[in-house]
């Protein structure tokens, strides 16, 4: 696999902690050439992912940017520039629940910002980074999805839970109209992953339910995670189009 990975440039949204930061790290160790990270609010945390990607003897570009808003897509979109052109693979992880709001409390700014983060991003990300993939007939996109796009999430996460089923139509989209160039697109859907965002938005008693709940008896791990995303670059998957593949350790099962 490193040798089909050798040279390659990828893009990581989200990068600076949690699943984008594995997959970071684990890109640069398949064999990429250069990582470029994306980080929002967490610049510390970009260069300790950054560390990971040198580490495995990759060149780390970091790009801030506040995908939350139209601007900051527009402005991360113009900082990308002309790396946009030598991507081989993007990894749209960027996303956040940001804070619970039910029906009744959720607001107009925090709808927004929730939809801008997790769709929109990955939409207008992809728009500027496909175009040269098709115009060199090969590249990868992996989408990330979640398991609340399957069950429509928990208490106040319901407009997320949207946001994530948005993510694994616009994959299925996005796969029918650049397949034909020989750009694949596909998605990860994580079950509940044991990393900064449970921590934030979950309860161990919660977290402790979903273990009992699980066939395999844990959590999801960011590893998992970025396993299977390095798995969906790679040409062992070049038959997968348009997937959205469930990684929870069969919490969940279709």
């Amino acid at each position: 696999m490193v040798n089909e990975f050798q040279g390659k440039t990828a893009l990581v949204t989200g990068a600076s902690r949690g699943i984008g930061a594995a997959a970071a790290a684990a890109l640069a160790r398949a064999g990429c050439a250069r990582v470029i990270l994306h980080f929002g609010s967490s610049r510390e945390g970009a260069e300790k992912a950054a560390e990971q990607v040198r580490a495995a003897g990759a060149e780390a570009v970091l790009i801030g940017g506040d995908l939350a808003t139209e601007t900051g897509i527009r402005n991360f979109v113009a900082a990308l520039g002309d790396r946009a052109r030598s991507i081989d693979f993007l990894v749209n992880n960027a996303g956040s629940l940001i804070q619970r709001g039910k029906l009744a409390d959720m607001s107009y700014d925090l709808y927004n910002r929730v939809m801008d983060l997790n769709a929109k991003s990955v939409w207008f990300i992809t728009q500027a980074v496909a175009p040269s993939m098709a115009a060199r007939g090969c590249g990868v996109v992996v989408n990330v999805s979640s398991i609340a796009a399957r069950h429509g999430g928990g208490l106040g996460a319901t407009v997320y839970a949207a946001s994530k089923a948005a993510v694994a139509a616009m994959t299925k989209g996005m796969a029918k109209e650049l397949a034909p160039s020989g750009v694949r697109v596909n998605a990860i859907s994580p079950g509940t992953v044991d990393n900064d965002f449970h921590a934030k938005f979950s309860t161990r008693e919660i977290l402790d339910g979903v273990v009992k709940a699980t066939p395999q008896g844990r959590l999801s791990t960011n590893e998992d995670m970025a396993g299977v995303i390095v798995f969906l670059c790679s040409d062992a998957a070049c038959n997968i189009i348009g997937q959205t593949i469930e990684i929870n350790g069969g919490a969940f099962m279709v």
